[in-house]
């Protein structure tokens, strides 16, 4: 059998992302509150750190233009998204700003809260390290919630749901 394992490099980019898009993982969506109003980004590269403390992290791509923002936020809210909320998802992947038509509450300085998902953790900003061409910010969950329901998926460069057990 020929060996065509790949070394990651400007050549196998392409290759590298569709290898990692083999990995299924679920999708949020992090809000926080900035100087000009609410502001949100979806997101994939989310994990839980530690319990005790209770610690999570995220990773914002540093060529998106609302990286400077949420690294720069003190407080921040990771919702993970329910299966029914893909045009959500896929409202926050393209734009920040824009709450039009998203169902969500607030209050003058606190970061929005995302009506519908299945999680929610409010956070302060704990540390930010470098990833790479993504930063790591690492939040200390002040409060959480969470409820029943079906989680959104993303997997290969596609939103669906996960299938329960047969």
């Amino acid at each position: 059998m020929p060996d065509d394992t790949l070394t990651p490099g400007p050549d196998t980019e392409r290759a590298f992302r569709d290898a990692l898009g083999c990995f299924g993982t679920g999708v949020t969506v992090v809000t926080t509150r900035t100087e000009t109003g609410p502001l949100a980004m979806t997101a994939n590269s989310f994990a839980s750190v530690s319990i005790d403390p209770p610690l999570v992290l995220w990773c914002p791509a540093r060529q998106s233009e609302r990286h400077d923002l949420f690294t720069a936020a003190e407080r921040f809210v990771i919702h993970v998204m329910a299966e029914d909320q893909q045009a959500t998802a896929a409202h926050f992947a393209r734009t920040g700003h824009d709450f039009s038509g998203i169902d969500w509450t607030g209050t003058a300085d606190g970061p929005p809260h995302l009506a519908g998902a299945l999680a929610r953790f409010d956070c302060a900003r704990s540390a930010v390290h470098d990833g790479g061409d993504h930063s790591i910010i690492l939040g200390e969950v002040r409060r959480f919630w969470h409820r029943a329901g079906s989680g959104l998926m993303f997997k290969r460069g596609q939103y669906g749901g996960f299938a329960g057990p047969l």
